[in-house]
């Protein structure tokens, strides 16, 4: 075992894929310096720096995946999907099916995503809800250092298209990059999810496998990403008013494990959805959605974001589920 950070773990991750495979190669703006290590290692024929046209590299990454390549597409923000849109929704994600299983489009579309740094709503939205509405597109928003790499591998050996989420505070170079210009920004990053225990060499981690991170038996959490660690954190203070949380951790949006889901809230009766990404019509309501149709009796509750981001940085913490939300809700379900 080794210590990596969050970023540098789905990088390695890469590198390992791109040494064994001479199919998987990079396309996004500014690859050459964002991944500079892969760019001396591999070269521009392999990392290949495109202009700011998204719905142009990644209209060329589904193409090349049909051709027999694994393209790592970078989308900046997963803000930015908007526009290149159609390339993802009416043909990546098709063209297995329309097919009869004939042309196959193994791509990764990686992308940031999630707020608390003040950017606003155009750069800090998650947005996997509405991906994951998606069918044929698999969504993966990995938490630690170790999911993150073992899950890009995944992604990389997958034989459709994946979107392949980061959260930007669970990545250095994000938050380097955040912190600079005189900016002054009092984000908390738990050490957790940006530094940890890797693998020496990555192994696959399946999709649709959700992880228990905390075993509890009043209540279950269930999150993604750094909303994770905020879990974790207010589980911790619930714990000193003797509230035992279980805490879920999906990895995968789609495909979602039921399953794991379903037996924890059987055993705990309540359940909170802490949930970046917007409110309605979201992954919240499909999680509660799920546990009825298993016929489980149970309380809901949800912390999600329930308007557009404010860039005000003092707005937002009210607006994202952070730590004081996550506990306010979690007491709010249990005198239900």
């Amino acid at each position: 075992m080794r210590t990596l950070s969050f970023a540098d773990a789905i990088d390695d991750a890469i590198a390992q894929a791109m040494s064994l495979d001479s199919s998987v190669i990079i396309m996004g703006e500014d690859v050459h310096l964002l991944r500079v290590n892969l760019f001396s290692r591999f070269g521009k024929k392999r990392v290949i720096n495109t202009p700011i046209s998204e719905s142009a590299f990644l209209g060329a990454g589904v193409t090349a995946a049909m051709a027999g390549l694994r393209p790592i597409v970078e989308i900046m923000l997963i803000d930015f999907i908007g526009v290149a849109m159609d390339a993802l929704l009416n043909h990546a994600a098709k063209i297995e099916f329309f097919s009869g299983n004939d042309w196959q489009v193994p791509l990764v579309v990686r992308a940031s995503c999630g707020g608390g740094y003040g950017d606003g709503g155009q750069h800090e939205q998650t947005l996997w809800g509405w991906l994951a509405h998606i069918p044929g597109l698999t969504i993966v928003v990995p938490s630690t250092p170790e999911d993150a790499g073992g899950m890009m591998l995944t992604s990389i050996q997958h034989g459709g298209p994946v979107v392949y989420l980061e959260h930007k505070l669970l990545a250095d170079y994000w938050r380097d990059y955040l912190g600079s210009g005189g900016r002054n920004l009092d984000y908390d990053v738990p050490q957790s999810g940006k530094m940890g225990y890797v693998p020496d060499r990555w192994t696959p981690i399946p999709f649709g496998n959700a992880s228990i991170r905390r075993h509890g038996t009043d209540l279950t959490m269930i999150s993604l990403g750094i909303g994770v660690h905020r879990a974790l954190e207010a589980a911790i203070i619930l714990e000193t008013k003797g509230v035992s949380s279980e805490v879920i951790d999906l990895r995968t949006v789609s495909p979602l494990d039921i399953e794991t889901i379903v037996n924890s809230v059987s055993r705990t009766g309540r359940v909170l959805v802490i949930d970046e990404d917007y409110k309605q019509f979201g992954l919240s309501g499909e999680i509660a959605a799920l546990i009825l149709e298993n016929t489980v009796s149970f309380k809901f509750g949800r912390v999600c974001c329930e308007n557009t981001i404010p860039y005000s940085h003092d707005l937002e913490k009210l607006a994202l589920p952070g730590t004081q939300r996550i506990e306010e809700a979690a007491l709010k379900l249990l005198s239900k």
